[in-house]
């Protein structure tokens, strides 16, 4: 691998030309937000006309290119396609011979970290990865929250400064996450968020079925309060019927799931064991409560939990 050469991080004093190959919802979100920090984005590529649009909406007057043109053109590369498709996206960028020595290439992957970007590296270009911990609408609603937003990176030593720059740049805080570490890291952020996001569209199915007319509106005060006391205290958090051992509570739930939402009853029982091992791992929950708990999961989705009640 040819050595990286150090050099001054990127400030918004001495805007770079970047360009961004992947127009998703990340892509036009970030690029919109350098160049408002003063960076200058001379092309950009997205084939779809979801991205099309994003980038006119985001991005105005931004020259659409290929992939490889957009290399071509910019000091810094941003690469913000999908985790599967980016060795190949880095290897057909390094092969056409689009990259080049001192270039700085940055993907915003949160499962990988620098070995996917070794194509790269080997012809003398700068590498990092940079991600953003956020959810993306792929609209302007973005560009405030990434105030604040935790950024997971990594890079070698020489490329910290550059990095936290540009991290500065979107208005982000820097989260060094070593690269053996970059998959759990991303598994953390994709439980956290996105079995949220099915947790609760099951919570308003479960509660259209009995009748709310806003579901929404009837769970945000309660989930608002409950991930606040979550990210505060962690488990001291939990109450509801596992906790405190209420079978009968968790016997007619699952019944009543089962015959009016039976779609969201294999998460609740999955949830309700996880819950309950917490429950009894702490002492709040004594294991014979729990094992009889644990028997009405087993029945209802003829699961073996017996396991996780005695963790």
């Amino acid at each position: 691998m040819v050595e990286q050469n150090p050099c001054p991080a990127l400030r918004t004093s001495a805007p770079a030309r970047i360009g961004v190959v992947g127009a998703g919802r990340v892509g036009a979100v970030l690029g919109a937000r350098l160049r408002a920090a003063g960076h200058e984005i001379v092309a950009a590529a997205g084939e779809s006309d979801a991205s099309r649009g994003r980038l006119e909406a985001l991005l105005p007057g931004v020259r659409h290119a290929k992939p490889t043109d957009v290399a071509r053109a910019c000091e810094v590369l941003l690469l913000t396609v999908p985790d599967d498709m980016l060795a190949n996206v880095v290897s057909t960028l390094a092969d056409a011979g689009a990259l080049r020595a001192g270039q700085i290439v940055v993907h915003t992957s949160g499962r990988h970290g620098l070995a996917v970007l070794e194509p790269a590296a080997r012809v003398g270009a700068r590498t990092a990865a940079l991600h953003p911990a956020m959810t993306f609408t792929g609209t302007a609603v973005d560009l405030d929250r990434l105030a604040g937003c935790v950024f997971g990176l990594t890079a070698v030593p020489t490329e910290h400064d550059l990095v936290e720059g540009l991290v500065a740049d979107l208005g982000g805080r820097p989260m060094w996450v070593p690269e053996g570490m970059r998959t759990l890291y991303h598994a953390g952020l994709a439980h956290g968020a996105n079995h949220l996001v099915t947790l609760v569209t099951e919570a308003m199915e479960i509660l259209s079925a009995a009748g709310a007319d806003d579901p929404a509106g009837t769970l945000r005060p309660l989930l608002t309060a409950a991930l606040d006391n979550a990210l505060e205290h962690g488990d001291a958090a939990l109450t509801g019927p596992i906790v405190r051992g209420d079978a009968g509570t968790v016997e007619a739930h699952l019944h009543d799931i089962a015959a009016n939402a039976p779609q969201a009853l294999a998460s609740y029982a999955t949830m309700a064991g996880a819950t309950l091992a917490r429950a009894v791992t702490d002492g709040r929950l004594l294991p014979i409560r729990g094992l009889k708990i644990t028997r009405l999961l087993e029945r209802a989705t003829g699961t073996p939990r017996a396991r996780e009640a005695r963790r």
